[in-house]
């Protein structure tokens, strides 16, 4: 029996699959025969997409709000060698954390400065997930040293440096962060 002919985009979940005609045994049978994958508890992907990072659209479809923070953050401005073993993702406080398939480390940040050098990271055509900036991500290592390791957030700032980064720049951002200003401020001026 030939699987039907439905048109499904690269991701998608069974609710979806269901009120596009697309019964529970034909998406049974699309697993099966490798047609599709299961990236996420009622996730799926077709395997004819792109290739993406299938954790990231599970988190950008469960929480819309979650913001990769910390070493991830760090990894994705290339400021890091260290390769996190799990997703560092921030949500505001009191927002509730999914459970999923994808291994992440859940933070809570406090909601009046969450957005503080909030982005947005590309996943796929149809997912987006947040990012913070890399001033934002050092003054995060600054804040959580204690987490991630006093030498990591000293080697952030080092290599952001060289890149041209504007301690000037820093210095402003720490005003919403003031438990991170005295130990931003030291390191700036050990290394400036």
């Amino acid at each position: 029996m030939t699987e039907p002919s439905i048109p499904m985009p690269a991701t998608f979940t069974a609710d979806e699959a269901e009120r596009a005609g697309l019964s529970r045994r034909a998406l049974r049978r699309m697993l099966d025969s490798g047609k599709v994958e299961r990236i996420g508890h009622g996730l799926y992907r077709r395997m004819d997409a792109e290739l993406v990072d299938t954790d990231l659209i599970e988190v950008a479809v469960k929480a819309p709000r979650a913001t990769l923070c910390l070493l991830s953050a760090l990894a994705k401005h290339d400021l890091t060698d260290i390769i996190p073993v799990a997703h560092d993702l921030a949500v505001p406080r009191g927002v509730w954390r999914p459970a999923t398939a994808a291994p992440v480390h859940w933070h809570q940040f406090d909601p009046d400065t969450f957005d503080i050098g909030r982005t947005e990271l590309r996943v796929d055509d149809e997912h987006v997930v947040g990012l913070y900036d890399a001033p934002r991500s050092i003054i995060d290592a600054f804040r959580l040293r204690h987490d991630i390791g006093a030498d990591v957030a000293h080697e952030t700032l080092r290599r952001w440096l060289r890149r041209g980064g504007s301690p000037a720049d820093l210095m402003r951002l720490t005003r919403a962060f003031p438990k991170a200003h005295g130990a931003v401020l030291a390191a700036l001026q050990v290394l400036v």
